[in-house]
């Protein structure tokens, strides 16, 4: 049975989840240049009906060294981001682009294979704050 670690949500409303990967040593430049480039993805998160079920407030990546730490805000339930995520024609041409760069190949392709990848790398959120004002 899978577990989904969510912390309690910022503001009443929206939740952090991240992953991360390693890739390999002197290609900064090209990920940086990769992700700077590729269109956001959709905000809306709609189920099967085409019903709003949550929404991407933001996303952030950061790297150091040979690590990647991709960082999503979001409303709604993780399930439903991690397969709007995966369907999502910028992220899985992202997904393409960056195989040549990780250590250890990772299957993206489908989004049981997303899902499975995000589970297996999401980063435990201890503590997210905002500004009450």
């Amino acid at each position: 049975m899978e577990r989904f670690i969510v912390p309690e949500s910022v503001n009443g409303n929206s939740r952090f989840a991240a992953v991360t990967w390693t890739v390999r040593p002197d290609c900064e430049d090209e990920l940086a240049e990769l992700f700077a480039s590729y269109p956001r993805p959709e905000f809306e998160i709609t189920n099967g009906n085409g019903e709003r079920v949550g929404r991407l407030l933001s996303t952030a990546v950061f790297f150091k060294d040979n690590r990647i730490v991709r960082v999503i805000e979001y409303e709604g339930e993780l399930r439903d981001v991690m397969r709007h995520m995966a369907s999502q024609r910028s992220v899985r041409e992202l997904e393409e682009k960056l195989a040549k760069y990780v250590d250890v190949p990772r299957d993206t392709s489908s989004p049981d294979a997303f899902r499975q990848f995000f589970l297996a790398n999401s980063m435990r959120c201890l503590v997210a704050r905002r500004h009450d004002g």
